[in-house]
Parts: C-alpha cells; sequence; structure tokens
C-alpha cells in the first residue's frame, strides 16, 4: 500500500523532509497510547452497515489490512473466554438494538480530531490534570497527526462524548459520557472510510 505523507516541518515551522506514514511511523504514533488502559485497533470495512465491522474489531476476528501494530490490553484475559469483545459492549446485530448503539455516538469533524486524539492518550482522560503537559503536547499532537494521516478525505469521525464547551474541543473539561464498554467512564475515537474502521479507546476502570 502507498505511503501517506504528512509535512510536519510546515506543520510546526521547521525545516525537513516530510514524515511517511508506514509501520515504523505508526508504530511510534501509536506508542502514546501505552502509558494508559487504550485499545488501538483498525480492521477491513466490509459491509455498508459497518457497525458489524467495527463488532469484529472489538471481538477480535479481524486482523490490521495493513500488519501494522495493534494495542490490545485485554489479549489473554479470562473475561476473553466469555466475552471475545471485552471490555466493549459489541453493537447488537438486531435493528433496533444496533440504533440504539449507534445513538451513543456523535459525529465530529476531522478538524477536531487531533485534540480528541491526544485527550485520548492523557493519563486522566483530562487535558488540564496531565502533569506532563505542556512540555509533550506539540509532541503527542505530531504522533495524532500522523494517526489521523491515516484516514482519508471523507473519512467519518464519531466519538461517545460532545466535548467541551458548545463547539467540541477536546482540551477543555469532558463532563460527560456514553459509556461503550463495562465501566462507567470511556473515551474514544471511531472512524469509517471505505476501506477501514479504526477504534482508539480509553478505559478508566475506577
Amino acid at each position: 500500500m502507498s505511503e501517506v505523507w504528512m509535512d510536519y516541518g510546515t506543520t510546526h515551522g521547521m525545516n525537513g523532509p516530510p514524515t511517511p506514514l508506514d509501520a515504523d511511523s505508526w508504530r511510534s504514533a501509536v506508542e502514546m497510547y501505552d502509558r494508559r488502559y487504550t485499545f488501538v485497533a483498525v480492521g477491513p470495512r466490509t459491509r455498508e452497515d459497518w457497525l458489524h465491522d467495527v463488532a469484529s474489531v472489538m471481538r477480535g476476528e479481524t486482523s490490521d489490512p495493513r500488519s501494522w501494530r495493534t494495542i490490545d490490553p485485554d489479549e489473554g484475559e479470562e473475561e476473553r473466554e466469555d466475552n471475545p469483545a471485552y471490555p466493549f459492549v459489541a453493537p447488537p446485530v438486531d435493528e433496533a438494538g444496533s440504533a440504539k448503539w449507534r445513538s451513543w455516538l456523535r459525529e465530529v469533524p476531522r478538524s477536531a480530531v487531533v485534540r480528541l486524539l491526544v485527550l485520548l492518550a492523557t493519563l486522566d482522560l483530562d487535558v488540564s490534570r496531565d502533569p506532563r503537559l505542556p512540555d509533550r503536547l506539540a509532541e503527542m499532537e505530531e504522533h495524532a497527526r500522523m494517526v489521523l494521516s491515516r484516514c482519508p478525505d471523507g473519512a467519518r469521525f464519531f466519538t461517545n462524548t460532545s466535548g467541551g464547551g458548545s463547539a467540541p474541543d477536546f482540551y477543555q473539561k469532558i463532563t460527560s459520557c456514553s459509556p461503550l464498554s463495562q465501566y462507567a467512564w470511556d473515551l474514544g475515537l471511531l472512524w469509517v472510510s471505505d476501506e477501514e474502521v479504526g477504534l482508539i479507546w480509553s478505559f478508566d476502570p475506577r
């Protein structure tokens, strides 16, 4: 598959060649999610109703179409024996159930996704409370832009919170969410393109 290029020199006012989106740069970008309880996986888009593909990713029934890194903190845990999607509540297959599950999602514009991706890597799912910021903010935003570059024009983006303020700004305090897991609080990004569906989802089991 061809590489996707992001010109970070232009973005950050530095001189240098553009950075390719490939297996190595993807691995480096998603490493920021190793520091907390976060699920990162991408699967193929096989149906018009992409909820079926999302459920397959949650249940570990698919692999990354590009064979790039995934992060699954619960892989091999006992809970998976009874519920392959653990800790997710996977979309139901019936029409009424899937409609309710879909209602928990809010579509957000591409312009809001970098901040959402940074939020999902913060220690308390709260940008204002992460003591590593602002020292690492520029680096985390660069990683977020790299992740976003995987999503082509026309991709759609969903999350389970409205974000802070009247417009989605994920650097403001998040006060509510519609949990899509066994836990009372989780936040995530779901993206859908013509070829892929992706999940980056962070959980707070406290």
